[in-house]
C-alpha cells in the first residue's frame, strides 16, 4: 500500500513540477487556478503518506511544504495562520525552564562529582571558544570576499522600526548573566540565567548529606521524565506550528523574497555551509562519530529550529535525541542548555558578516585591525540570544553603534532577517548538538553502541497494517 502510495506521490509531483515548468517559461498556456490544483494534489497525496508512516520528521517536513504552498497562494491566510506558530512555541517555552533545572540538578546532584561538573564545564567552554572563533573568522572572510554591501544606494525611505539598544560594557554583559530572581529569569526566558541557578543549586544539593540529598534528586528526576513526556505530547502539535510558521513567513514577504539582497543571502548560506564541511565535519571525524548517523538523529530538531527560527523551540527535541543517540543524560544536561548561550556558532558567523555588510554599504572602512576588535567584541555580546527569534539584530546594533556606523542598512537586512535567521539558527542547533557528542567523547563516557545503532532506535514505529 505504502509503495503505491509512494509512486502515485511522485507522479503527481512530477505532473505538478513539469506544469508550472512549462507556464513559467510560457511553453504551454496553463491557467493559475490549474496550477493551483496540481500542486495541492501533489500535497494531499503527501500529507496522506506522512499520516501513513507516522513519523515526525516526515510530518514537520511535509508540513514545511504545505505551508509554502498556503502563504504562496492565499497570503492572507498565511499571514493569519501566526497564531498557530505562536501556540507552538509558547507551549514549548513552558517546558524549557523545569525541564533545565531538572537536568541540571540531577545531573550535578544525581552523580555526586563536583570534579567531573567541573571538567565538562572548562572543556565545554574551550571548546565553545574555539569553533564560535571559527565561525567568526569565516563570516568575516567572506564579508570581505563576497563584498554584499558594497553599491548599494541608500532608498529614500524605509518603511521599519529598529528595536532601541543601550549600550552595555563587558561588565554589564556579565552581570546579567546571574539571575535577581529566578521566576523573572524563568518569565523572560533567559535561559543563561536559568542554567547559572540550576547549577549552583544542584552543587549545593550535592553538598548536603546523602539520605536528605537523595530525596530531593529522586523528586527532580521525576520532574526531568514529565517533562520529557510533556515534549513527547507538544511535539504531536509540531507539523501544525512548523506549518503555520512558515506559511506566515511566506505569506508576508512572497515567495520572491529571495531577490532582495539576494547577494547577502548567498554569502551568509554559502559560508554556513563552509562552516559545517570545514569545522563540524572534521570535529565530528576526530571525535569519533559517525556523520551521517550524527546527521540523521538531529533532522527533526534542526528542522524545527529551521522553521520556527527559535533554538529554543527545539531544545526538548534536541536533548532527547542526543541521549538517544549515547551521551550521557548529565552531559546533555549540562553541555546543551550551556550551549544555548555560549556555543551560537550560526548566530556569530552571521554578525561578523553582517557587521562587515553594514560598513559596506555606508562605506566606512575597516581596517583588518578593526575587524578583529569587532569579533572580540561580537564574542561578549553574542552571549544569552538563543530562544529569542531574530534576537541578533539587537546585538548587530549594538556593534554598529561602538563603530558609529549609520543603522539604514539594518533595515534593508530586516527584508530577509527571517530567512537567515531559518539558517543560522539550524546551524546554531546543530553545534549544540555536536558539542555535547564531543565533550561525551572528550570524557569517556560516549555509548559507541547507542550510536552505531541509532538510525533503528531513532525511527519511530510504523503502523504496518496498511502495508499489505
Amino acid at each position: 500500500m505504502k509503495r503505491k502510495i509512494t509512486l502515485i506521490n511522485i507522479a503527481l509531483i512530477t505532473i505538478a513540477a513539469i506544469a508550472t515548468v512549462l507556464s513559467a517559461y510560457n511553453i504551454v498556456p496553463i491557467s493559475a487556478n490549474v496550477l493551483i490544483i496540481l500542486r495541492w494534489l501533489a500535497l494531499a497525496g503527501l500529507i496522506y503518506y506522512a499520516i501513513l508512516k507516522k513519523n515526525l520528521t516526515t510530518s514537520i517536513l511535509i508540513s514545511m511544504l504545505v505551508g509554502t504552498e498556503i502563504g504562496y497562494d492565499f497570503p492572507a491566510l498565511g499571514t493569519g495562520l501566526h497564531f498557530l506558530r505562536q501556540i507552538f512555541l509558547q507551549m514549548i517555552k513552558t517546558v524549557i525552564a523545569p525541564l533545565l533545572f531538572a537536568t541540571l540538578v540531577t545531573g550535578i546532584a544525581g552523580h555526586s562529582d563536583l570534579k567531573q561538573v567541573g571538567r565538562m564545564g572548562w572543556k565545554s567552554l574551550l571548546y565553545f571558544e574555539v569553533v564560535t572563533t571559527f565561525a567568526l573568522l569565516i563570516g568575516l572572510l567572506f564579508a570581505n570576499w563576497f563584498k554584499p554591501g558594497e553599491g548599494i544606494i541608500p532608498p529614500a525611505t524605509l518603511n521599519a522600526t529598529l528595536p532601541k539598544v543601550n549600550e552595555q560594557t563587558w561588565q554589564d554583559i556579565v552581570t546579567h548573566s546571574f539571575p535577581e530572581n529566578i521566576a523573572k529569569s524563568i518569565y523572560h526566558g533567559e535561559v543563561l540565567q536559568i542554567v547559572v541557578f540550576s547549577v549552583l543549586f544542584g552543587i549545593s544539593l550535592a553538598l548536603l548529606p546523602t539520605v536528605k540529598k537523595e530525596k530531593f534528586v529522586h523528586g527532580v528526576e521525576l520532574l526531568a521524565e514529565v517533562m520529557f513526556k510533556l515534549t513527547k505530547i507538544i511535539m504531536l502539535f509540531a507539523p501544525i506550528g512548523v506549518g503555520a510558521a512558515i506559511a506566515e513567513t511566506v505569506g508576508h514577504m512572497g515567495i520572491d523574497v529571495l531577490k532582495n539582497l539576494a547577494l547577502l543571502l548567498a554569502t551568509l548560506y554559502c559560508a554556513l555551509i563552509v562552516f559545517i564541511l570545514i569545522v563540524f565535519v572534521p570535529v565530528a571525524l576526530i571525535a569519533k562519530i559517525p556523520v551521517l548517523k550524527f546527521a540523521k538523529a538531529i533532522v527533526e530538531p534542526v528542522s524545527i529550529a529551521f522553521s520556527t527560527t527559535s533554538s529554543e523551540a527545539a531544545l526538548p527535541k534536541a536533548m532527547e535525541k542526543m541521549e538517544k543517540f549515547g551521551v550521557p543524560r548529565q552531559i546533555v544536561s549540562f553541555v546543551m542548555p550551556t550551549g544555548y548561550s555560549f556555543n551560537l556558532d550560526g548566530s556569530t558567523l552571521y554578525l561578523a558578516l553582517a557587521t562587515v555588510f553594514v560598513a559596506q554599504a555606508t562605506g566606512t572602512e575597516m581596517s583588518l585591525g578593526q575587524q578583529f576588535t569587532m569579533v572580540l567584541l561580537l564574542m561578549l555580546t553574542s552571549k544569552g540570544v538563543a530562544g529569542i527569534p531574530r534576537a541578533t539584530l539587537v546585538i548587530l546594533l549594538g556593534a554598529i553603534a561602538n563603530f558609529g556606523m549609520p543603522e539604514w542598512p539594518v533595515l534593508l537586512i530586516m527584508g530577509i532577517d527571517e530567512l537567515m535567521d531559518m539558517a543560522r539558527t539550524s546551524v546554531n542547533v546543530t553545534g549544540n548538538c555536536l558539542a555535547t557528542a564531543v565533550i561525551a567523547r572528550w570524557e569517556g563516557e560516549l555509548d559507541d553502541q547507542k550510536m552505531h545503532s541509532s538510525d533503528l532506535l531513532l525511527d519511530e514505529p510504523v503502523v504496518t497494517e496498511t502495508e499489505a
